[in-house]
């Protein structure tokens, strides 16, 4: 479709969407409750990102339990012993984390110190389904007002926080989400502004 119709999303939403089995099974009657819901399709409900975490998190409890009886994962032999050659050279992973699908690359030299680093993470790839969100919600509290409103302010935190950004860890808040929404008329002329 193209960037200006197209995007992707990662993260739990994304992950149910193309899962059909789980191989635990209070996750897996969750999962067939979960696409039932949209008869099979595609669910991209930005809202029901928190439906799918909370069906992952039961996933992740009963392979927990599992896990802690596993008689391979109680012994003594865990640990992976490694020789100053494998640790030079580049490598690349790429690992479905809580958010979204991680994606690294990495150089190393002969001493193992780290000479290149480039990570490309959810909240990255998530951006412009984030952005459409924003807009989405902009346009349904805009509708002709020239003021923004606490309500309005709540549904845009609300749609960005349901993508799970990394925005305050990247912005060092403390509990709470920074945020500024500015409010320009059709000439890009400021009309409102609030910050929180």
């Amino acid at each position: 479709m193209g960037r200006e119709a197209g995007s992707v999303r990662v993260g739990p939403l994304a992950r149910l969407n193309v899962t059909r089995r789980y191989n635990t099974p209070l996750a897996q009657e969750a999962l067939e409750r979960f696409h039932d819901y949209t008869k099979g399709k595609a669910n991209n409900m930005t809202l029901h990102t928190n439906w799918a975490r909370a069906i992952e998190i039961l996933h992740s409890a009963e392979l927990i339990k599992d896990l802690l009886n596993d008689p391979d994962l109680q012994g003594e032999n865990l640990l992976l012993n490694t020789t100053p050659e494998l640790w030079t050279g580049e490598g690349v992973g790429v690992v479905e984390a809580p958010r979204g699908t991680l994606l690294h690359h990495y150089r190393a030299d002969q001493a193992g110190n780290m000479t290149f680093a480039n990570l490309i993470v959810s909240t990255t790839q998530n951006n412009t389904a984030m952005n459409r969100t924003v807009q989405a919600v902009a346009q349904e509290w805009i509708s002709g007002k020239a003021e923004i409103t606490e309500g309005m302010m709540n549904a845009i935190e609300v749609g960005i926080r349901a993508y799970d950004p990394c925005l305050s860890c990247a912005t060092h808040a403390m509990g709470q989400m920074p945020l500024q929404i500015t409010m320009l008329d059709a000439k890009g002329r400021l009309i409102d502004e609030k910050f929180r």
